[in-house]
């Protein structure tokens, strides 16, 4: 792997321990009946997406970084997909977080708008990954 490559790796792997603590943290909500949160069901949804989008789109971020530098592309468009990939990441799960932050909201404001430019940059960084090792 190349030096920039295990740098992303290192930079998502430390991101781990963050969503392992925001899974015992929705855990406790549940135990402990925080209000705000299972009495609010859009908010509620939104949290557990956000969890879940963070975990599976490290998971697939870490295994894209060992083929970045396998693909037939120039290094500043290796930088992009890097850039592009690991966006995803942070991105969406922060507009699902973050568009539903106080206990009271019922419906999104408009830092949903977050996860459709986290959907688009995964678009990108794949797309032009897949492009680049076919």
């Amino acid at each position: 792997m190349s030096p920039a490559s295990l740098s992303t790796a290192g930079v998502l792997l430390i991101t781990v321990p963050t969503i392992a603590f925001g899974g015992v943290t929705l855990l406790r909500f549940l135990m402990r009946n925080v209000p705000g949160y299972l009495d609010n069901p859009v908010r509620r949804g939104l949290w557990r997406a956000g969890h879940a989008h963070a975990g599976v789109l490290v998971l697939f971020s870490l295994v894209a970084m060992l083929y970045v530098d396998q693909a037939a592309l120039s290094d500043p468009v290796k930088g992009l997909v890097r850039l592009s990939i690991v966006a995803a990441p942070i991105l969406m799960p922060l507009g699902f977080f973050l568009s539903v932050v106080r206990p009271g909201d019922t419906k999104p404001n408009k830092l949903i708008y977050l996860t459709f430019l986290g959907g688009a940059s995964l678009a990108v960084g794949t797309l032009t990954l897949g492009v680049g090792l076919v």
